[in-house]
């Protein structure tokens, strides 16, 4: 179960880098929720940290309370997320080269 905590904070971390990249290259954030965190922060890091904070939070929750199934779908969401963002990143990048 230590695991999947340790592969949740893993794919946060990833989320919050590809995250800051995207905002770097003008994209909006899609997570309405996270606007608003990053809006009341005043900057997009501040707002990302609180949202991943909350997020972690929520992990350990689950963690504790043996909702390893649970923790271990959100992972995967998460991995499929992060995939995705990075694919659209290298596209983008790919599309600024040519």
């Amino acid at each position: 179960m230590m695991s999947l905590l340790m592969q949740f904070t893993y794919l946060q971390l990833l989320d919050l880098l590809v995250t800051l990249t995207f905002l770097a290259f003008g994209v909006r954030e899609a997570n309405p929720f996270v606007r608003v965190l990053v809006a009341g922060a005043g900057s997009a890091l501040g707002g990302l940290l609180a949202a991943k904070l909350i997020a972690v939070a929520l992990a350990l929750h689950c963690w504790r309370g043996g909702r390893q199934r649970l923790l271990s779908r959100v992972n995967v969401f998460y991995a499929v997320l992060v995939t995705w963002n990075m694919v659209a990143l290298l596209a983008k990048a790919w599309d600024v080269a040519a």
